[in-house]
């Protein structure tokens, strides 16, 4: 029993290393031996677990993929108002940005190479309720009226570009790692105060 438990720990051990290398530091081209020292274990390890490097890297990307797409199922089918959810993703969001700033490059580039989440019926079903919820706020007055799809992109462009374009900007901008981390903590609010009328 200790073994196999042992062998789940190694696993996601080398799993943890490669995220925090391929995702948090923007080491694509990584090599094994690489993620093997900076996980304390023998390289064969990676090759006995997942066969090559490049299996590693697509079971840590699809991994990244399904648990983005599960906590945002759980924000958006959660009983909270619609303001309190978008709140509830943005600090997630951006919480995740900090940790791991160069995954939403890599989703980027994997989605134009066709690679982007494939459960197409979950997705439908989770835009159908968000975009319902959008409407009736709209009706409400709390949200200019547009096409909810519209409001989707304004959503997704206030949210994404800082952290998508996180490199070039920070490096334009002057900022140090910490200063652009308290930019993107000022931002939420000033997302909020975008996207929803003043109460």
């Amino acid at each position: 029993m200790s073994a196999k438990i042992t062998e789940l720990d190694t696993e996601q051990l080398i799993k943890d290393t490669a995220r925090r290398i391929f995702f948090g530091e923007g080491r694509f081209n990584a090599t094994t031996q690489e993620i093997a020292d900076a996980a304390g274990v023998n390289r064969t390890l990676i090759n006995y677990y997942f066969r090559s490097r490049d299996n590693l890297f697509n079971t840590v990307f699809e991994d990244a993929q399904k648990q983005e797409h599960e906590r945002t199922e759980s924000i958006v089918f959660s009983t909270k108002p619609l303001k309190e959810k978008i709140m509830d993703y943005l600090d997630l969001y951006f919480e995740q940005s900090k940790e791991f700033p160069y995954l939403e490059i890599y989703m980027v580039t994997q989605m134009n190479q066709g690679c982007a989440y494939k459960d197409h019926e979950s997705m439908s079903r989770l835009l159908d309720k968000f975009y319902l919820e959008i409407a009736v706020e709209m009706d409400k007055g709390n949200i200019t009226k547009m096409r909810p799809e519209q409001f989707m992109l304004n959503f997704i462009s206030l949210t994404c570009f800082p952290v998508s374009m996180r490199p070039l900007l920070q490096e334009t901008m002057g900022f140090t790692p910490d200063g652009f981390d308290r930019l993107i903590e000022e931002r939420k609010q000033i997302i909020m105060d975008l996207l929803f009328k003043p109460e």
